[in-house]
């Protein structure tokens, strides 16, 4: 069993929810929130613990993961100080808002030994599974395009939490808080960005950080992808296509689980059509978003064959996150990988 102190109560109850569906891999200790009354609240019949600081987590030794779902300022200092005291990390995203604070991670985590597993919830869903499959049969070929947007509504509402659309507090606007996932879907099928120019501007609330984008990438396969993003649009949607050699794969509009959607697979050749449609039915069976995403941190941490998100992984979201904004702050085409000589290596905050 592994005993997990939730950091946060706020999209920690989200995480929470999913522990509850996987009672025989994870038990929820502990809540450390310094409202004690949010943290009852998400009580059931549960038994955990609630602590007012981060101190009363890491000093317990029967705590096997810390599960950091605070703001982003908070992530790495904290995420560092789980790992000295010998707890594997689940970090909500972004994992840094550095490159350099990445490498304070990696050194960290291979020093005591531990694992830590950025949170990409997005890439768990029943249509998530049947693209992977296809993919796998052969059925796709090679990535040729994709078209991903992002258009959700923020508002007044939204930002009257202070550390928001701040960049002391949230350290970046929606490149970095509310596309992230969507960007991680898109490099985990058509492969990493090799360079990519990026626009970036604030147009819908009176806030410090970029509340929209658009964003062209160059990935490493050749392919060719653009990312639309915007918090004035007049509902939450998220659309993703994706185009293969052989296959197009486009999503419903779920915006916070596109893999629990239905999705539709066209086959360029309509006479593949059949062989698509009966591995479908195959491949219909997946846990969607946090509860997939708890599972395969289960795998790994019992040492058994996992899809689990890698540190590797989120530091990748990072380095193109980094990239996003020196290439609208400069307005160049920028490269990836990126060299620890890169102006915009320790941070990208003003």
């Amino acid at each position: 069993m592994i005993r997990v102190a939730i950091l946060g109560a706020g999209i920690g109850r989200e995480h929470l929810a999913a522990y509850r569906k996987l009672p025989d891999a994870f038990h929820v200790a502990m809540i450390v929130d310094q409202d004690r009354a949010r943290a009852e609240n998400l009580r059931d019949t549960d038994d955990f613990v609630v602590a007012p600081d981060v101190k009363t987590a890491l000093d317990n030794p029967e705590i096997d993961v810390i599960d950091i779902c605070l703001p982003p300022h908070l992530h790495v200092p904290v995420a560092l100080k789980a790992l000295t005291a010998g707890k594997h990390v689940i970090c909500e995203k972004p994992l840094a808002t550095s490159m350099s604070d990445v490498d304070k991670i990696r050194q960290a985590a291979a020093e005591n030994s531990k694992e830590v597993f950025p949170v990409f919830q997005y890439r768990w869903g029943p249509a998530l599974a049947q693209l992977r499959g296809l993919i796998a049969a052969g059925l796709a070929g090679k990535p040729q395009v994709a078209a991903i947007e992002t258009h959700w509504s923020r508002g007044a509402d939204y930002y009257a939490v202070p550390w928001r659309g701040t960049w002391a507090g949230e350290q970046g606007g929606a490149v970095l808080g509310h596309a992230i996932h969507n960007h991680d879907l898109m490099t985990h099928f058509m492969g990493p960005v090799a360079a990519l120019s990026a626009m970036v501007a604030t147009r819908v609330n009176p806030i410090e950080t970029e509340d929209c984008a658009a964003i062209s990438f160059q990935m490493a396969n050749g392919a060719l992808c653009t990312s639309s993003i915007t918090l004035g649009a007049a509902t939450d949607e998220t659309r993703i296509r994706l185009v293969f050699e052989e296959l197009t794969a486009t999503s419903a509009s779920e915006p916070y689980a596109p893999g629990a959607g239905h999705w539709t697979f066209t086959a360029r050749d309509a006479a593949d059509q059949p062989r698509v449609d009966a591995l479908l039915v195959q491949l219909a069976d997946e846990s969607v978003g946090f509860e997939g995403f708890l599972a395969a941190i289960s795998d790994t941490l019992a040492e058994q064959e996992s899809n689990a998100v890698t540190l590797e992984e989120g530091a990748a979201s990072v380095e193109l996150v980094t990239a996003i904004y020196d290439a609208a702050r400069s307005g160049h085409r920028v490269h990836l990988p990126l060299a620890k000589t890169h102006p915009l290596y320790e941070g990208w905050q003003p």
